[in-house]
């Protein structure tokens, strides 16, 4: 194993990738894609995006599912020094046009399906360049028939302008090399999108040398078990999320291993993709892990060759730890990070016995202070407190949010500290266990979902005087997102379908409550102060009877 990793994204994927030539990179849908094609592939795209008028410091947002499309146009902006934003494919064009809008973003690529949504935004967005595609373009072309033939693939209508030019068509055209940039370590390789306490998300820009130093951490973590360069995984999460990134993307870039994506979400597929594939490592937030569990057909597929199991997103129940390593004989590893932290900041060794309920030791490019979130002191071993993390590089600011950088980092002992806003406890031998949230964020399966936001847009109901949004503690997902509701006096007729409808066009997929209740008034302090942890701890103590 080395380590010796160039100080750039794109320079460390082409050095990976010059050395793997014909191994598989990726695999996707059942076809492999080669090192040596996907680096062809990258230095095309990166062509064609340079004709464009796509350079240095240009924002792109991707659009996009687990796909080749989604990690060439990545690769290739690397290459440019461009700055990808990657957003949830299941945004509507209500999000696409903040995210847009706050970043300044020129260009996008999306599929097909997405087309209607980014055509909405238009109007209200910077966006010149639309680069549509559908998830079977890069397959073989029998693939593609029979997925046509079977009617198997989503299909979006296109409408051709001259600001569209299709994914298929710039790879043609791209002629290589792209000029070459000079690309600093500090400079943004990528901006990614995370929720909070504020209604809107909060652009997070991450450096190349972060990035690396980061993938280069996760990927020595699990190498006691997997040897650099031998791992096949399997790509459990979602590529515009950090902790998908830092398993999917890291090993691409720095050990040459192998990535098996998915372009959704199927158990059936994911499983047989491992036995067929012989995967080693799968990562996952815990609702996946339960699902597998509990899937009728589990005892279908081999998944024997599995060696890592990684979590990571929410807290791993410990009901669902103990039947997973009594079904399959292996531990599932717990991690804790944040977008802000670019991934892991504690991580469960490999090579020693771990307590209960620890989501692992603070990995050795992160510095931790547990605090009284009140006063920033720090705590005694054991009491729970507010963590703070510092790393060297880190985030340092949130992008164009002057307000919320105040609140989220500070300065102790000359050295700045990201407030997570999470509640953890250390024991004596360096553990790391969650307690509670101080910031009002839903985790509904390993996503966070700003109270905030979700309480905003109800609140734009023309019915609707008042209204504060919880997690309700579940088993399955970690937690539900549920709205208490203040109705105007004068209004009759109201139902908690016409709201949740109402949320549905404004938020993605899993920002939308799944339960509404209608109350006269809502808990507040002498201030006016909303007390939405004494609403939390209520409907805790209702799950718990």
């Amino acid at each position: 194993m080395t380590t010796d990793v160039p100080d750039t994204i794109f320079a460390s994927f082409e050095k990976t990738a010059e050395k793997k030539v014909d191994k598989p990179a990726i695999i996707y849908l059942g076809t492999p894609l080669s090192y040596k094609k996907l680096l062809g592939l990258a230095r095309r795209f990166a062509a064609s995006l340079h004709h464009l008028g796509i350079h240095k410091g240009h924002k792109m947002i991707l659009y996009l599912p687990n796909s080749p499309q989604w990690i060439i146009a990545w690769l290739a902006l690397q290459h440019l020094g461009a700055v990808p934003i990657p957003i949830a494919p299941i945004y509507t064009a209500y999000d696409l046009r903040y995210m847009a809008g706050d970043s300044g973003a020129e260009s996008i690529v999306c599929t097909d399906t997405n087309f209607g949504y980014v055509k909405q935004a238009l109007r209200e967005t910077k966006i010149k360049r639309i680069i549509p595609t559908n998830l079977v373009d890069l397959l073989p072309a029998w693939k593609r028939f029979m997925g046509w033939a079977l009617d198997r693939v989503p299909r979006g209508k296109i409408e051709h302008s001259e600001i569209v030019f299709p994914f298929t068509e710039l790879l043609k055209k791209g002629t290589p090399p792209a000029p070459s940039v000079e690309i600093a370590p500090e400079d943004m390789a990528e901006m990614l999108y995370t929720g909070g306490t504020t209604r809107n998300p909060k652009g997070v820009p991450i450096s190349h040398a972060l990035f690396l130093k980061s993938a280069v951490q996760q990927r020595k973590t699990g190498e006691p078990l997997v040897q650099w360069g031998k791992d096949i995984v399997i790509q459990g999460g979602p590529l515009f999320h950090i902790l998908g990134q830092m398993v999917g993307l890291g090993p691409l870039c720095i050990s040459g291993d192998t990535v098996i994506l998915l372009p959704r979400v199927n158990l059936d597929a994911m499983m047989d993709a491992i036995q067929r594939f012989q995967a080693k490592t799968l990562f996952g937030v815990p609702a996946l892990y339960r699902m597998i569990l509990e899937h009728d057909r589990v005892d279908f597929y081999d998944l024997s060759s599995l060696v890592y199991c990684f979590s990571g997103g929410d807290l791993l129940p410990e009901e669902v730890a103990r039947r997973w390593e009594a079904r399959f004989g292996i531990p599932i590893y717990q991690g804790y990070g944040t977008t802000e932290t670019c991934g892991g900041v504690s991580l469960c060794p490999v090579n020693e016995k771990y307590p209960p309920r620890t989501i692992g030791k603070v990995l050795p490019i992160k510095e931790i202070k547990i605090v009284d979130p009140d006063t920033l002191q720090p705590v005694t071993t054991g009491t729970p407190g507010e963590l703070l993390v510092h790393s060297n590089p880190m985030v340092t600011a949130y992008w164009n949010k002057p307000e919320e950088t105040k609140q989220s980092f500070v300065s102790l002992d000359n050295k700045l500290w990201y407030r997570t806003g999470d509640v953890i406890s250390q024991d004596e031998n360096g553990y790391l266990y969650f307690v509670d949230r101080t910031v009002d964020v839903i985790k509904h399966k390993g996503y966070r979902v700003s109270a905030s936001e979700v309480e905003a847009v109800l609140q734009e109901h023309p019915a609707v005087i008042g209204t504060c949004v919880v997690g309700v503690p579940d088993q399955k997902v970690g937690e539900r997102i549920k709205a208490f509701v203040v109705l105007k006096e004068d209004v009759k007729g109201i139902t908690g379908y016409e709201l949740t409808r109402w949320c549905r066009e404004r938020l993605a997929s899993y920002k939308v409550p799944q339960y509404i209740e209608f109350r006269d008034s809502l808990p507040k302090s002498k201030v006016g102060k909303l007390l939405r942890r004494e609403m939390r701890s209520q409907e805790r103590k209702r799950v718990q009877k």
